[in-house]
């Protein structure tokens, strides 16, 4: 008993120096009269960020041919009023049970593009299990890393089922303890594939690809200031570095003011941010955001 009351004693202490730690970043950010606003969250989203693994990427064919030129770029653009009939495109997951958002951002990515493909008459849900589970060269489950663009590879060579044909398996996730090992079975059920999958590097690139086939999975750094965001366009301003973390970007914009900004959606609720959505300045590969990001094309 002794034990466990000094276990629970540190366990508070622990967080409460936490707490004050961020209460610090808080006001640091806020009286910085930045682009953004900060806020005490109080759920620690520290254990979520470390969700890629540190290996190098599969290297795909970065797409350098649009049919868009930049001219034709609008200023600004947001799948969620181009394409409001994808119920995906709004939709904000939460991966506490399961910290892997390389799975959710893929997937969600995915279910996007089915979606836009096929002009609103499919909205798919694929198995964020199936793929955590049986794409052995992703990731480690729940409690390690994972590579984005080995689940778009997956998603070509392998298929995905839908939600509904795994979702036997779904109550199997307990918090921070690995999914059950892949059902062999689904194997020959129908699946959806992607035709070809790629990566686009680069604002303007980043850009067309999303005007003209949807939502792509990106990646970024994420600074302690980040897990206390608010609202607004986040640019980082103080702390240290945590990890990467994986986000599907949705959308660009600009404001009155002339601040540009990518809208990306995260996985860790709606009760986050503006409503599980954020907004990061464009165009100065803040954080890394435009380094690198993959996406494909489905077979319908």
């Amino acid at each position: 008993m002794k034990s466990l009351i000094i276990y629970f004693l540190i366990t508070y202490v622990f967080t409460l120096e936490n707490k004050e730690h961020h209460q610090k970043i808080v006001e640091t950010v806020n009286n910085f009269k930045t682009t953004w606003k900060a806020q005490l969250n109080q759920r620690d989203y520290t254990s979520l960020i470390n969700t890629l693994k540190s290996i190098p990427e599969i290297e795909y064919p970065e797409k350098i041919e649009f049919k868009t030129s930049n001219e034709d770029l609008p200023e600004s653009y947001d799948l969620r009023e181009a394409f409001s009939q994808c119920e995906s495109v709004n939709e904000i997951k939460d991966d506490t049970q399961c910290p892997a958002s390389w799975a959710y951002g893929a997937i969600e990515t995915m279910n996007d593009r089915i979606c836009i493909h096929s002009k609103g008459q499919l909205q798919t849900k694929l198995s964020l299990l199936y793929l955590i589970t049986c794409c052995t060269k992703c990731g480690t489950g729940c409690t390690g890393g994972g590579v984005v663009s080995s689940a778009f590879e997956f998603w070509k060579n392998n298929g995905i089922p839908s939600e509904s044909q795994y979702e036997e398996h779904m109550d199997k996730f307990e918090d921070n303890v690995d999914p059950p090992t892949c059902d062999n079975k689904y194997q020959n059920e129908d699946k959806s594939y992607a035709k070809s999958v790629y990566t686009v590097k680069g604002e303007q690139n980043m850009m067309k690809e999303i005007y003209e086939n949807g939502s792509i999975e990106g990646t970024f750094t994420v600074y302690e200031d980040f897990l206390d965001y608010k609202s607004g366009i986040y640019q980082h301003i103080t702390g240290s570095s945590l990890g990467g973390l994986a986000i599907k970007i949705i959308g660009w914009g600009i404001t009155d003011t002339g601040i540009k900004y990518w809208t990306v959606a995260n996985c860790w609720g709606t009760n986050w941010g503006e409503r599980g959505f954020f907004r990061i300045i464009r165009g100065k590969n803040e954080c890394g955001i435009e380094e690198v990001a993959n996406a494909g094309i489905p077979k319908l």
